[in-house]
């Protein structure tokens, strides 16, 4: 089995074809034994034939240093049952909570009508390998928001594939996909688990391993059709080019991975907006982006979020930001200009890719409405219009989330830059700092 940071470094075009060695899952996995049964239904051996486990043997947390010390003959879990696993019983189970307290969920309810009961025999079919139950297991009793993070996109994949009127076998696929799609995050450190962590600039480079992983689980398990890992792999790509790990684009990306990739941006906006009206953020950002989603899908999803906007009240209080974020997008602007009539840009390397990069933005910002030099008076016209204000709120918010996107994707591949080593480097790595101390 690999080391995980081989995946780190590997070129989209060449995947590893086996699981990495992961101590952080294996620590997951011996942590989950402290709460319940975790027994082995057969022995666990080391590459090199080492008999670490017997079959029958009950973990403890006093085998993690053991298993830590040898590279795996197989995947560990694929020898492992848990007491009380996640099956299909408890699959229904939390997905009826969720409805329960979801705000975007009841939506789909609502649109679906009585159809909507229809999800329920078809995530009863999605197949379940004992160590897709094991790593299920895992995920819920070590991060029980990634788990019920799956579940929520489950819902909402099928709800898209019965609005692009995919077929039953295919909507099991992608319900699967879903559901699973993040699994590759248990072969990562805790702290991608924290939602409090803010992991900035080269360290992002992790953030490409966990779609490969995933891909991998899901393949080795022998249980899903080969649309299901490549949805997995897919769930972080973008429809004009801009995602990872392939970078691919348009019709290259799988259906049932174009599916994923737009679940995977509604339901964060659903979780880390809960309580601040996330469907006008969504639909800002969908009109934002329009490019790097599927159009016939975000159709469906804006007319779906428009049934929830908020009170006019409510609206003002969402606007009263407006003015600090236009302020931070057009200075972003101004300071970068200022950097390119100081210095020479390179037709290829960091710079270059960020002048690539602004230059899209400030494209798509204008064809949303808000081009950088237009910003103040255009402020000045929406005065007393309570949802435009609050829309362009969340347009100068997303801007500048997409500016330090962009510093992001330029620190993982050139970190060399924070060192300043050159007058290029020094005014990029400033103007890369500047804008990361900007709080959205």
């Amino acid at each position: 089995m690999r080391d995980l940071s081989a995946i780190d470094s590997t070129p989209p075009s060449v995947f590893p074809t086996e699981l990495p060695h992961s101590p952080h899952y294996l620590r997951a996995v011996t942590d989950l034994a402290h709460q319940r049964a975790v027994v082995a239904h057969e022995a666990i051996y080391a590459e090199s034939g080492i008999k670490l486990v017997e079959k029958g043997m009950r973990l403890d947390g006093r085998l993690y240093d053991r298993l830590v010390q040898h590279t795996l003959r197989e995947p560990v879990d694929s020898h492992l049952v848990a007491e009380d696993a996640v099956d299909h019983t408890v699959l229904t189970a939390v997905a009826r909570q969720l409805i329960q307290r979801d705000g975007l969920l009841p939506l789909l309810m609502q649109d679906m009508g009585p159809g909507f009961e229809q999800f329920w025999p078809t995530l009863a079919q999605i197949p379940l390998p004992g160590s897709i139950m094991f790593k299920l297991t895992v995920m819920r009793e070590e991060s029980l928001h990634l788990f019920e993070h799956g579940l929520h996109m489950a819902i909402l994949a099928w709800w898209l594939a019965v609005r692009r009127g995919l077929s039953d076998a295919d909507s099991v696929a992608v319900v699967a996909a879903a559901l699973l799609h993040d699994m590759g995050v248990l072969h990562l450190d805790p702290a991608w688990r924290d939602r409090a962590q803010k992991i900035v600039g080269a360290q992002r480079k992790n953030l490409v391993a966990h779609p490969i992983i995933g891909m991998l689980m899901v393949r080795g398990s022998g249980g899903y059709p080969d649309a299901v890992a490549t949805a997995v792999l897919e769930h972080h790509e973008r429809m004009d080019g801009s995602g990872y790990p392939r970078s691919l684009s348009g019709a290259d990306i799988s259906p049932l991975g174009q599916i994923l990739l737009l679940c995977e941006v509604v339901t964060t906006f659903y979780d880390k907006y809960a309580h601040d009206s996330p469907g006008l953020h969504l639909a800002t950002v969908l009109r934002l982006n329009h490019r790097k989603f599927p159009a016939d899908l975000c159709h469906h999803v804006m007319a779906l979020v428009r049934q929830s906007l908020p009170p006019e009240p409510t609206l003002v209080l969402l606007g009263a930001n407006v003015q600090r974020y236009l302020q931070i997008v057009t200075l972003a602007f101004e300071r970068w200009e200022q950097l390119c009539s100081l210095v020479a840009i390179a037709p290829a390397g960091p710079q270059a890719f960020v002048q690539e990069r602004l230059q899209g933005l400030s494209k798509t910002l204008s064809e949303a409405g808000l081009h950088p030099q237009c910003a103040p008076k255009l402020l000045e016209l929406l005065q007393g219009d309570a949802q435009a204000t609050a829309e362009l709120c969340f347009l100068g918010r997303e801007a500048l989330w997409q500016l330090q996107s962009i510093v992001h994707s330029c620190l993982r591949r050139w970190p060399e830059v924070a060192e300043r080593q050159n007058p290029a480097d020094r005014f990029l790595a400033d103007w890369c700092d500047w804008l990361l101390a900007q709080q959205r």
